[in-house]
């Protein structure tokens, strides 16, 4: 059997923290708990499972703080887990059974990640695999007979354990936040981050969460080095800003570059707004249309189904076709719920 460090960052957590540490508190070996500036009884719930507890200087950066707190772990194997987290019984039952049984090569474990589309994440799926479970000290081994070299990739297993993701309010104003402040400090983002800040201002950012990041992507644009994928969402980004500050030949310019790389739901809705807006009903039902039946969502998946579905019967409703609006709300409302639209 394995041991395991359960490792935390948590502020402000005392409406779930306990929730989360009583479902793992018996299938983990140590906890470590990192505060970050909790200002309520966090630390008092934590020390209710654990005398492991540590301060650590906020500095705008999570990796930090979670590198901080795998330092301090001294098990086999480290679970890195959020206090909004909840394991139910069978998946606690699971748990136990990979600990039990992991084979000692393992270095990573993915788990499934749900309940992922309730406050508007980042991530467009509600069940998808996150690594989870970390080998603490990592050893490395010479492979192929010949011509041999270290093996450098991770072994991953991906485990049948699900984490129940059980937010009490959206992160969406604190982590753009962020994303603008990192933009300002470091002048760049990774691809993986600048992906991750166009997801987030299409799945939860608001007009001014679009005019703060406009500048940035604006400038990515026209940057040479990025792949068309990474340039593609830039364009959807900085169309949409160009739309909200009512710079429509910004908007256009940066819609037909988008639609010359390949076209998405994104700016396809774009395009379906802006038209609904100047009350031009037959062209917005064209590009709404297009963004839910032709074209695919790459930063939000609502893009191409309800959001799209919901303007088509709009469009239809303000032109006196109520049957048809009926039947676009109905498959809104499908889409909605995860059910499939034949």
């Amino acid at each position: 059997m394995i041991t395991i460090t359960l490792c935390m960052i948590v502020k402000n957590e005392e409406k779930i923290l306990d929730r989360c540490l009583s479902c793992l508190r018996d299938l983990v070996d140590e906890i470590i708990i990192v505060d970050t500036g909790s200002v309520d009884k966090t630390r008092d719930i934590a020390a209710r499972y654990t005398d492991k507890i540590y301060g650590f200087q906020w500095v705008d950066d999570f990796a930090a703080a979670r590198n901080f707190a795998f330092s301090k772990a001294t098990k086999e194997y480290i679970y890195s887990a959020d206090a909004d987290e909840v394991l139910d019984e069978a998946n606690r039952e699971r748990f136990r059974l990979l600990k039990d049984s992991l084979m000692p090569e393992i270095e990573i474990v993915q788990m499934y990640y749900c309940n992922q589309l309730k406050f508007g994440s980042v991530y467009n799926y509600d069940r998808e695999y996150r690594p989870k479970l970390f080998k603490r000290i990592r050893t490395f081994t010479w492979i192929d007979p010949i011509h041999e070299t270290v093996r450098t990739q991770p072994v991953v297993f991906d485990s049948d354990i699900e984490i129940r993701h059980e937010q009490e309010e959206s992160h969406a104003k604190r982590d753009l936040a962020a994303f603008g402040r990192n933009c300002s400090r470091e002048g760049c983002l990774s691809g993986r981050l600048m992906d991750l800040y166009a997801r987030e201002l299409f799945i939860a950012g608001e007009r001014e969460d679009f005019l703060r990041a406009g500048e940035y992507f604006e400038k990515v644009c026209a940057e040479e080095g990025h792949s068309e994928t990474e340039l593609k969402k830039a364009f959807c980004v900085a169309a949409k800003a160009a739309r909200f500050r009512g710079d429509i030949p910004g908007f256009f310019k940066y819609a037909m570059k988008a639609v010359a790389c390949g076209s998405c739901a994104e700016i396809c809705l774009e395009l379906a707004y802006h038209y609904a807006d100047a009350a031009d009903d037959n062209e917005a039902a064209i590009w709404f249309y297009n963004a839910a039946f032709e074209t695919e969502s790459i930063l939000d998946i609502r893009s191409g189904g309800e959001k799209a579905l919901l303007g088509l019967a709009e469009c239809y409703r303000r032109s006196g076709l109520e049957a048809e609006a009926g039947e676009y709300e109905r498959m809104a409302a499908e889409k909605s719920c995860g059910i499939a639209v034949s």
